[in-house]
């Protein structure tokens, strides 16, 4: 048996995650704490009692999700006396869960993967204002595909492109407005089942956030990221990464690029990974998990 942890994105958010954590383990308090002192207010009780519109706020949702994650992932370390380099082989997050996976990783701090994640989704937000772009889900095409709905979809002044490709049969894309509002029309004529635009603030993962990547590109440049202790697959090379440098421009370039999802689990059972345990609220990666490995046990 070789073990993966997988850490959620944006969208597995809901009012009351983590609660049970917080209140039978001094550990995972710890982390809701620092957290809550990361973001200079009480996030905890936005995700414990708080309105769902509220914790769905970019801003809110990045930083609360990755708490759960780790007081989760701390809990198990606490419970088993093991430390994440003795449970696993690899750690991967989709999008904003790829911080988590650092974290977890020990190549940053809770407190500094808080902040960024704030920071992260504050950035987003303004580009997707000043730059309204829309993203909407592929369900039934394959890649190749999907490739030639978002050419076809495509202008000189309205282009969208591949965000995030889940596992076969879903595939999210990004852009502007009218390129996806034209992806929606063209789809179910190529076969898809449904394409159906999604409740977000912006483009996210396309070029329509490079102003949000520049300002992580700062962000990051201030902050004390180190070599992680396990390899971290990283969301725009589908591969292990385990380089501090490296890692950091990376993570600049997500903000624009393709979360390769289906390639990074594929990547890791090459390596001989056979479980993968989704840290974190709800159970959103082990679903897609599912599809692109029916074999993998999960977690």
């Amino acid at each position: 048996m070789t073990l993966a942890f997988v850490f959620p994105g944006q969208g597995s958010q809901s009012v009351g995650m983590g609660k049970d954590l917080y209140d039978n383990f001094k550990v995972a308090k710890e982390v809701f704490e620092e957290v809550d002192e990361a973001v200079s207010f009480k996030l905890s009780t936005l995700m414990f009692e708080g309105d769902m519109a509220d914790l769905t706020k970019t801003t809110n949702a990045q930083p609360a999700i990755m708490a759960t994650s780790i007081a989760a992932l701390k809990v198990i370390e606490t419970e088993t006396g093991k430390k994440i380099n003795d449970l696993a082989s690899f750690v991967a997050g989709h999008s904003l869960g790829e911080y988590g996976a650092l974290c977890a990783a020990q190549a940053l701090s809770v407190f500094d993967t808080a902040k960024l994640l704030k920071a992260r989704g504050e950035y987003m937000q303004v580009a997707g204002t000043k730059n309204p772009g829309a993203m909407a889900a592929v369900l039934g095409l394959s890649l190749k595909e999907v490739n030639t709905l978002v050419s076809n979809s495509s202008s000189e002044t309205a282009k969208c492109f591949i965000a995030n490709d889940n596992c076969p049969g879903q595939i999210v894309i990004s852009g502007h407005i009218e390129a996806i509002d034209k992806a929606t029309l063209l789809a179910p004529e190529m076969g898809a089942k449904k394409c159906v635009k999604l409740p977000v603030a912006g483009g996210f993962h396309s070029p329509l956030m490079e102003e949000a990547a520049l300002q992580m590109k700062e962000e990051l440049s201030k902050t004390n990221l180190i070599n992680p202790i396990i390899p971290v697959i990283s969301n725009v090379t589908a591969e292990a990464e385990t380089d501090a440098n490296k890692i950091k421009n990376l993570l600049v370039a997500q903000v624009t690029d393709s979360v390769r999802w289906t390639e990074s689990i594929s990547y890791m059972q090459m390596k001989g990974v056979t479980d993968f345990i989704e840290c974190g609220n709800g159970k959103v990666l082990t679903g897609l998990i599912k599809r692109i490995s029916p074999d993998a046990r999960l977690f």
